[in-house]
């Protein structure tokens, strides 16, 4: 007895694949919400967190604070937006996993960031060049894909900078990582 996938000709595979990829593309751009929400949350910290350090303030992390209720909207909205989809692809269903991944990763740092006298920046930057990366092979978004080239090109110049400068390295690679492929993926018409 054959199998239904059997039955399939090479050309509706391909449909199914097509469909499956514009699917994706289309949850992609309408979640470009995340990527401009969290590449804002990001800059602001980042230059608070140099403008802090220039004005001598004890602790500069502290506006790094700003993330946690920018979390917990994420989660929040992100869960919402689950429940009016319904159904996930396959290639939504694993853009949402890399993304957990790399939420769970950067959790993971800040947990443990005194291990490594709380030198995220340059990690944290160069980490998010792969969901960022890959996010625009899935959805064939060429601009997406440079912006993960440019979080590791700034990862890259953050490790070689003193720290005093690292968070503007940070704002300067989420701004091209994150916001410029964020506005281009939000007024992408297909």
């Amino acid at each position: 007895m054959k199998t239904e996938s059997e039955n399939l000709s090479a050309q509706q595979s391909l449909d199914i694949i097509t469909t499956m990829i514009q699917e994706a593309k289309g949850n992609v751009q309408k979640n470009a919400f995340y990527f401009l929400f969290w590449g804002w949350v990001v800059v602001i910290a980042n230059l608070g967190m140099y403008t802090l350090t220039q004005l001598h303030y004890r602790h500069p992390y502290i506006v790094w604070a700003i993330t946690i209720p920018a979390w917990i909207f994420s989660l929040y909205r992100g869960y919402r937006h689950g429940k009016t989809e319904g159904v996930t692809t396959h290639f939504g269903s694993v853009s949402i996993w890399l993304w957990v991944s790399f939420g769970i990763v950067i959790f993971t740092l800040v947990a443990f960031g005194q291990r490594i006298n709380f030198q995220l920046n340059p990690v944290i930057i160069t980490i998010s060049a792969i969901p960022t990366f890959v996010s625009g092979i899935l959805i064939r978004f060429k601009p997406l894909m440079f912006g993960g080239v440019a979080l590791w090109i700034f990862g890259i110049i953050s490790f070689l900078t003193p720290l005093e400068i690292q968070p503007l390295i940070g704002a300067g690679g989420v701004l091209c990582g994150y916001l410029v492929p964020g506005y281009l993926l939000k007024n992408k018409k297909d």
